[in-house]
This record gives C-alpha cells, sequence and structure tokens, in this order.
C-alpha cells in the first residue's frame, strides 16, 4: 500500500467487494464513512468492511464509494474494476484539498470591494426627506356601526 493511503478496496473470493482502511484515518471516522457508502463491518475481521447485498450491482456501487471517498480529499487504492479513475469516462480531477481552497476563494471575494455600487452607503442620503415629528395628541378614531349587524 502507498503511504497515505486512507482507504483500500479490491475482491475478496469470500466477502465479495471489500474495503479496509489504515491507520491515518481515525477509526471511528473511517466507520462513519464506510456506512454511509453501503459497507458493513465483517465479523471476525477487525477493520474489513464489506459491500452490503453485493449481487445488487456491487461494482458500480464500489466504484461511486472510491469516487465519493477522493472527492472527500482522501487517498484511495482500488483494484483496476473498481476504480473509477479508469473506467470509460474521463476522470475528474481530483484535488486533495479542494474544499479549503474553494473557501478561501470565497473569502477572498467576499473581503474584495463588490462592483454593483460605485461609492460606499451612506447612513442619510442627502435627497432624504426627515422624519416628521411624533404627534403630541391621541388622534380620535370615530366608528360607524354597520346597521344588521349580529346582536349579542
Amino acid at each position: 500500500m502507498q503511504p497515505g493511503t486512507h482507504f483500500s478496496f479490491g475482491d475478496h473470493k469470500e466477502y465479495g467487494f471489500v474495503v479496509s482502511f489504515t491507520s491515518s484515518i481515525p477509526q471511528h471516522l473511517a466507520h462513519w464513512f464506510l456506512e454511509r457508502e453501503q459497507f458493513e463491518p465483517v465479523p471476525g475481521e477487525r477493520g474489513l468492511y464489506r459491500l452490503s447485498e453485493p449481487e445488487r450491482d456491487g461494482p458500480r456501487r464500489t466504484r461511486q464509494a472510491v469516487h465519493d471517498l477522493r472527492r472527500h480529499g482522501y487517498t484511495v487504492q482500488a483494484d483496476i474494476r473498481l476504480n473509477p479513475a479508469l473506467s470509460n469516462r474521463p476522470p475528474r480531477p481530483v484535488r486533495p484539498h479542494g474544499l479549503q481552497e474553494r473557501r478561501s476563494q470565497l473569502a477572498q471575494a467576499a473581503a474584495g470591494r463588490t462592483t454593483q455600487r460605485s461609492t460606499p452607503p451612506t447612513t442619510s442620503p442627502p435627497s432624504a426627506r426627515p422624519i416628521p415629528p411624533k404627534p403630541t395628541y391621541a388622534p380620535t378614531v370615530h366608528l360607524t356601526v354597520a346597521a344588521g349587524g349580529r346582536s349579542r
């Protein structure tokens, strides 16, 4: 296994599509990710997970799991037939810290000046009308009773 690998996918003659994780990722985090990708722990085999219901489009689901983990920035080793990078489609570039780069770009964009306003807003525009003072008396409201209304 290459140094820095987080997950390793392959075929097992008894368990079908399997994955194991290395010590470079915390066990609880690996377990959480693998369960979301529909892998279950193999009883009696510490650190080994198998795909649940492998007869239900197992190769595609395993390739999808490899793809998803790589998109999250993890280093994944996979057998040739389980590697989405070697499938018929051209592979999408995988950046190990894509989320971090995206957040940095957003932060820079938020800190920069916008082109939507040429001048910064002021507290009161010069053409604004003054607010009239609050009346010192209570206004009288006359209500009319509608004829034919309901009696109590």
